[in-house]
């Protein structure tokens, strides 16, 4: 059982790692930062707009999106921006002491690419979530954000509610004894699935393979800059607009990157977790363009710290865990299940649920030491001007997003798989390394 001594000296060891992610604040750097940030939002539509919202209290001075139409609703929230369909025409368009910050937005695929020349000129950078497209890209982004030493943050807004903190202190205060497996699985069934299970499962969109011919492009949206890296293809609806494209390799990796952003960073957070030392994957086999709708993947994690090793299994879609199955837990939707040795504690995104023995009644809550957060965004805005860390920095949900992508990894490559996180090698299945990043289309370079 974890003491009170070592949950603080967890704490006080995450907020000195969030810390040294940071350099001083922009003022403090002679840059001459005005009271109000001045930011570039790249992708202004969809989650765009709403991330745009929370950044108008500052000086929103650049905006771009591949679709014309959300670039001019977002001209005008921000009136007086610069607009761009390209966001390397709008880096090469700002002069370095024009803008402070940038909000990326954009598809998966282009997240690396809209987010590494910012960092390289050392600006502030949210962006949404997963961080990148594969692992190779997670791992060019969480260093560039260490060499660039600047505020980040991913958007996983859950992290900033109170549930999550009120978890992660039951787990680290030893609440339910030492845990030794935790489970985590979601509802959401999209991706390749029939059209009769797509229909059940409320899918956005029931596609089974690529679509042959296209679809009338519509106006103000430029397809070739929306493809980006990816491989060039016709336009077609299936693609197209967000999130259908979530479920094809090319644009994205389906629920596993994008919902595994925000489940499973509770186990991340609480557990103190970092690179799994293997990953199995159930189900199957893969198609080599659609991401699943049902699936589930297992993780083995080392011992680390005062934490011994641990066994994390994310399901999705139809699959879900044996207690789940056979009821005796509750069967949320959606839920995370933390066993340990003394109890289990069940979570999603606002509750939680101690599920103990005959003794529950007399459970005593450890005192609350994670501080209420100021909001997902303002957190980044407050860190860009003072210096103080976020708590989803890049130095953080980079090896999260690592994590995830490596149960896709697994998936396509239908094995176990044993993960050499430094060299970045599976040294018992090196034919699975050609999914941990890949060639991009002619003209695109990251770097």
């Amino acid at each position: 059982m974890a003491s009170q001594s070592s949950r603080r000296q967890f704490l006080n060891a995450t907020i000195a790692v969030g810390a040294s992610a940071f350099a001083a604040p922009a003022i403090l750097r002679g840059q001459g930062l005005n009271e109000k940030l001045h930011v570039g939002v790249i992708g202004c539509g969809g989650r765009g707009a709403g991330n745009l919202e929370s950044v108008l209290g500052e000086t929103v001075v650049a905006l771009c999106d591949v679709n014309r139409n959300a670039v001019d609703y977002a001209s005008g929230k921000a009136k007086g921006a610069k607009t761009f369909t390209d966001y390397r025409k709008m880096y090469d368009a700002l002069q370095v002491g024009e803008y402070d910050a940038v909000v990326v937005s954009t598809t998966e695929h282009t997240h690396a690419f809209a987010t590494l020349p910012a960092l390289q000129a050392k600006k502030h950078v949210y962006c949404e979530k997963p961080l990148t497209h594969n692992v190779r890209e997670a791992r060019i982004i969480t260093e560039a954000a260490k060499a660039a030493g600047v505020a980040t943050q991913m958007g996983t807004q859950i992290h900033a509610g109170d549930n999550y903190r009120r978890v992660v202190e039951l787990v680290q205060g030893g609440a339910i004894g030492a845990i030794s497996e935790v489970h985590v699985w979601v509802g959401r069934a999209w991706g390749l699935q029939s059209p009769d299970e797509a229909r059940a499962h409320g899918d956005i969109v029931s596609v089974q393979n690529r679509p042959e011919g296209s679809s009338p492009l519509p106006p103000n949206l430029d397809w070739d800059l929306w493809l980006g890296p990816a491989p060039e293809r016709p336009f077609h609806e299936v693609y197209f607009p967000g999130p259908k494209w979530y479920r094809w390799w090319d644009f994205g990796n389906g629920t596993m990157s994008d919902l595994g952003s925000h489940w499973i960073d509770l186990p991340f957070w609480a557990m103190n977790l970092d690179a799994p030392k293997t990953i199995e994957p159930f189900g199957g086999p893969a198609h080599p363009e659609l991401a699943p709708a049902s699936m589930h993947v297992k993780y083995e994690y080392a011992a680390r710290g005062d934490r011994g090793p641990l066994a994390l299994t994310w399901y999705q879609g139809t699959h879900k865990p044996d207690v789940w199955q056979k009821g005796t837990i509750p069967r949320w939707d959606s839920g995370v299940l933390f066993v340990g040795s003394a109890g289990q504690l069940l979570a999603d995104y606002g509750r939680h649920q101690l599920l103990f023995g005959p003794n529950v009644n007399d459970f005593k809550r450890p005192p609350q030491t994670i501080p209420p957060s100021i909001g997902h965004h303002a957190e980044w805005i407050h860190a860009c001007k003072t210096g103080a860390p976020t708590t989803c920095h890049f130095g953080y949900a980079g090896p999260l997003t690592e994590a995830n992508h490596l149960g896709n990894v697994a998936y396509r490559a239908g094995k176990k798989l044993e993960w050499d996180a430094v060299n970045m090698k599976f040294p018992n299945a090196p034919e699975a390394e050609q999914y941990l990043g890949r060639e991009y289309r002619k003209g695109w370079m990251l770097g």
